[in-house]
């Protein structure tokens, strides 16, 4: 007898990339996290955390973050909700616009834990097939359902659409449209001014990529106040703990430490696609913090597996729509030339 949900005892769950337990003897490319440390003022203020702080449960409302991230992106403290990773907030998307049966949709290939936070709530799931020239396809001139996702930039991809391209999207969707914005700080330009102009426009963010605070889970999202006053009804009551709210604080105000780290990141970028080419692999512009690439004979599991030889660690998804290639986190000027020799050496 199973005391499960059948829709959860049928699903398939999220598989992360891989995680070595020994991170020192790899180079790491396989998780899109950023090669550099947090903000100084970030490890000053989780330093300065006291075990009185630690004793006490933390601030319901994560008022120190919203109030940065406000400040930030010029909304007012209303209109932002933080978040234990901006997947809470997806989740939470799902769980208060989309009931069991109900549709929500995205892109495919794209981030594929949509999937999974549908399958929980027992949603139903549209995929509409992109293009790697980023052509939609078939996407119908209204969609009906309660949510579409759009990862902008896109993952694994790297492309990315234009605000006025996006408030089209809007226009055709009945339900809210989230642009997921994990990589928009590696990107020239974003979506947030769309949030003012579109009722059905949320925005989400994540501090793991361009913050370099992936092991903290720090996400917020910008939304109309009604639609954040319904997520914070269903959030759990302290999602940020006390050393989190500190360090999203820290982080938002430093701004200029982060934007050293992003031009620095987004200049390699730009280096290793430039040196993938000249390998004879076809690469896709990027607007994220990684590339998808493909070798010349198409067959990105043989230079995974060539590269997770040499503990290089790339992402392969096996996938019909993305088996010809890799997707590779940009990591610092030193890991991705030893990767570029590595390719060298694997040969096409």
């Amino acid at each position: 007898m199973s005391y499960l949900r059948k829709n959860i005892a049928d699903m398939a769950g999220y598989v992360p990339g891989f995680q070595p337990r020994d991170e020192t003897e790899w180079i790491k490319l396989n998780t899109n996290e950023n090669p550099y440390p947090p903000s100084p003022q970030v490890i000053k203020a989780i330093q300065a955390a006291t075990g009185d702080d630690l004793r006490k449960y933390p601030d319901a409302a994560s008022r120190a973050g919203r109030e940065a991230a406000a400040e930030l992106y010029c909304y007012p403290t209303g209109w932002v909700i933080m978040a234990n990773g901006s997947d809470e907030l997806l989740n939470n998307l799902i769980r208060a616009c989309a009931g069991e049966g109900e549709e929500i949709a995205y892109l495919h290939p794209s981030y594929s834990y949509y999937s999974t936070l549908a399958g929980i709530q027992g949603a139903q799931i549209k995929t509409f097939a992109l293009a790697e020239s980023g052509e939609i396809k078939d996407f119908p001139e209204r969609y009906t359902g309660k949510l579409f996702f759009l990862t902008n930039p896109n993952a694994p991809f790297g492309l990315r659409w234009k605000i006025e391209e996006v408030a089209a999207l809007a226009d055709c969707c009945d339900g809210l449209l989230v642009v997921d914005e994990a990589y928009a700080d590696f990107a020239e330009g974003n979506c947030l001014e769309l949030v003012r102009q579109k009722e059905n426009v949320v925005v989400t963010r994540t501090l793991s990529k361009s913050y370099s605070l992936a092991g903290m889970r720090l996400g917020l999202a910008i939304a109309r106040p009604d639609i954040i006053a319904a997520l914070d009804k269903i959030r759990d009551h302290y999602n940020l703990d006390r050393l989190a709210q500190t360090a999203v604080a820290a982080a938002l105000t430093d701004q200029d430490y982060f934007r050293d780290c992003v031009e620095r990141l987004c200049a390699t970028r730009e280096w290793f696609s430039t040196e993938l080419s000249k390998l004879g692999y076809r690469v896709i512009p990027s607007s994220a913090n990684y590339l998808f690439a493909s070798p010349p004979d198409r067959d990105g599991k043989r230079v995974y597996d060539a590269l997770y030889q040499r503990k290089i660690l790339v992402r392969y998804f096996n996938d019909p729509a993305l088996a010809h290639g890799l997707r590779i986190s940009i990591g610092t000027k030193e890991e991705m030339e030893s990767t570029l020799q590595a390719l060298v050496e694997i040969g096409c």
